[in-house]
């Protein structure tokens, strides 16, 4: 991507040299990469305020396979996976056939995982894990009542819907888009809330105990009113601001039932974790299930699709093939 002279950014594909690549330690063949949020905001109007250097490569996400390595923990051949560390914002990123990274920033790709999956999976995958990871810690188990998924036809939903349904979860989808009720079921999803019910803030402070955990993608007004309707002692995931990201509740969900509110960051998630999450999403993520959330694309379509998720138009998971 370059900036133009009116200040907009114009996004094409071109040859770059291996000279012009960043100087890090790790040299990656990328076969995939991903479509994230965050990279919609990178793909729009001035880097969506993200990229700060210009020409810049988009991408915070991608797989492929070492070219060549100063990282004595790396060795030609090996595979690997990146998400985070704010690759594709900062630092290039994975919207070409090859990239130069710290070695700190990789995970070797757990066995059973290609580098396509690990891409449909990608950050928002990753996050969903993540934050599964973090209601269990927190004493979440089957059986103990429905689990909320908002935004669950968006790319953090749609994993969240599938590995919470497989580990034995009942799974209530919220969603504004009626039309995706059938692939949420698909994924796994034992019941639909339509966006429209939670999405004003309640006068009462607590409403009837419903959730016993909950993976909130929206934020703002639906994350206040579900703090509001969570059984004693359950957890809010957040992972993101679909919604807004103001919060405007009150405390008494905290004080009267001991509800936690855990953030959840993927983007400087510490090595030991991202491994744990990355073991976890392929031995609990059911691979057809990951299947029928992919969306297939190329780097020409990005500019558009980029557009597209922002709109909130992207169901599932697009998934690059950065050689197409």
């Amino acid at each position: 991507m370059e900036k133009a002279a009116d200040g907009a950014a114009v996004g094409r594909v071109r040859q770059v040299d291996d000279a012009d690549l960043p100087d890090f330690d790790v040299t990656v063949g990328v076969s995939h990469s991903t479509l994230n949020y965050k990279d919609g905001l990178c793909l729009g109007a001035a880097g969506g305020g993200l990229v700060k250097v210009w020409p810049h490569v988009p991408g915070i996400d991608f797989a492929g396979v070492v070219e060549a390595s100063r990282d004595p923990r790396f060795a030609p051949g090996d595979a690997v996976v990146l998400t985070g560390w704010r690759v594709g914002e900062v630092h290039w990123g994975g919207y070409a056939t090859r990239a130069r990274v710290k070695g700190d920033w990789l995970v070797p790709l757990p066995a059973g995982l290609t580098a396509r999956a690990a891409m449909a999976v990608g950050t928002a995958g990753f996050t969903a894990m993540l934050a599964v990871m973090a209601l269990e810690e927190h004493g979440l188990v089957p059986g103990a009542g429905e689990v909320l998924v908002t935004g669950a036809a968006g790319g953090v939903g749609s994993v969240a819907v599938a590995v919470l349904s497989h580990l034995g979860y009942s799974v209530a989808a919220v969603t504004g888009r009626p039309e995706t009720e059938g692939y949420l079921r698909g994924l796994g999803a034992a019941r639909i809330v339509p966006r429209a019910e939670l999405a004003e803030v309640s006068k009462r402070p607590l409403e009837a105990e419903a959730w016993a955990g909950c993976i909130d993608a929206v934020g703002g007004a639906m994350l206040a009113r579900v703090l509001g309707q969570m059984k004693y002692r359950g957890s809010v995931a957040a992972v993101g601001l679909a919604g807004g990201a103001g919060l405007p509740a009150s405390v008494i969900p905290f004080l009267l039932r001991g509800v936690n509110l855990l953030g959840i960051d993927s983007v400087l998630c510490p090595m030991p974790q991202r491994v744990a999450a990355w073991d976890r999403i392929a031995r609990d993520l059911p691979m057809d299930k990951l299947e029928a959330m992919v969306v297939p694309a190329g780097l020409g379509d990005l500019p558009a699709l980029g557009a597209a998720i922002l709109r909130g138009e992207v169901q599932g998971r697009v998934v690059v093939d950065v050689n197409a």
